[in-house]
């Protein structure tokens, strides 16, 4: 297997190693088939082959789908370079057109981002390149990450740092902390850091974690918190702090557009909360893939015009 001759290579095509690909990503025939626009009995012509060029199972059966086998699972890294390197070659001399332009862009991103972003992404696409479909993934920081490192997705958005060289950041906009909360809770007025350190509050951590920015802010005028819950998403945060007398800091975005629909109060915070910018990352194998950086045009756009708004 480690000196394939080009008699043996000849035997290969790139159906072939992406129908591999798909199947070690998704486990099934039948999604692999969606995918790659293929009836599910030619999917299984490519692993017959794929099994003889080998000399491999490559994929054991199983009640849950398709397990790899240890070959399959070495063959993975360097099967999806050679493709993507393809890709990349001619993605960089293919010019874009997006008028014409058919598949899917997949994009990872958190609730902040797809309610800020994706519904004027979705009117944009619809107007300029009504082929394509967006496919947004609630992907958090690292598995966005990875996954742009595995092919699985175009474009992460987000705020991300110590990023591996392998990825390309764009940024889009900074974002700061504003606190909500009903009006009978947080008051009419500028909110107090006492009365802000002494009311129950609502955590955003997809993680599940219990600590935040707010409470390095506290720490450092030597106060704490009571969180009283710790959710994955802003929208629920959102709901739970219309529902009780919490409250949530949550990026000023998200906070403008939607606590008042809610019924609440958007207020600054009493002491200074660190802000970050959410950037838009690719990988550097599509440094010059014109789709990616067509797309990131778009995203861009969308984020001017939001601020604008």
């Amino acid at each position: 297997m480690t000196d394939f001759s080009n008699v043996e290579l000849r035997r290969l095509d790139l159906t072939l190693l992406l129908v591999f690909l798909g199947l070690l990503h998704h486990r099934k025939a039948t999604r692999v088939a969606a995918d790659l626009g293929l009836t599910q009995s030619a999917v299984s012509q490519a692993l017959k082959r794929l099994r003889q060029i080998f000399g491999d199972e490559l994929f054991l059966r199983r009640p849950h789908g398709l397990d790899p086998t240890a070959v399959a699972l070495a063959l993975e890294a360097p099967v999806r370079a050679a493709v993507e390197a393809l890709r990349g070659v001619l993605g960089g001399f293919r010019t874009f057109d997006p008028a014409t332009a058919e598949g899917v862009i997949r994009i990872a991103a958190l609730d902040s981002e797809q309610a800020g972003l994706v519904p004027g992404l979705v009117g944009a696409l619809a107007a300029a390149a009504p082929g394509l479909q967006l496919a947004v993934l609630p992907l958090a920081r690292a598995a966005a990450m990875e996954a742009l490192a595995a092919g699985q997705i175009d474009i992460a958005l987000g705020f991300f740092w110590d990023l591996p060289e392998s990825l390309i950041a764009m940024r889009l906009y900074e974002q700061r902390f504003l606190v909500v909360g009903r009006l009978g809770v947080i008051g009419d007025g500028p909110i107090t850091l006492a009365r802000y350190a002494a009311l129950p509050h609502v955590l955003v951590s997809p993680g599940g974690d219990l600590r935040g920015v707010v409470d390095e802010a506290l720490a450092s005028e030597g106060l704490t918190r009571r969180v009283i819950a710790a959710v994955p998403q802003f929208f629920p945060a959102l709901v739970t702090v219309a529902q009780t007398d919490s409250i949530v800091s949550i990026p000023d975005r998200l906070a403008r557009r939607y606590a008042p629909i809610l019924g609440l109060r958007a207020v600054e915070p009493p002491l200074p909360l660190r802000a970050f910018w959410v950037s838009a990352l690719r990988h550097r194998r599509n440094a010059r893939d014109g789709r990616i950086l067509w797309m990131l045009d778009l995203i861009d756009r969308v984020a001017k015009g939001a601020d604008a708004r």
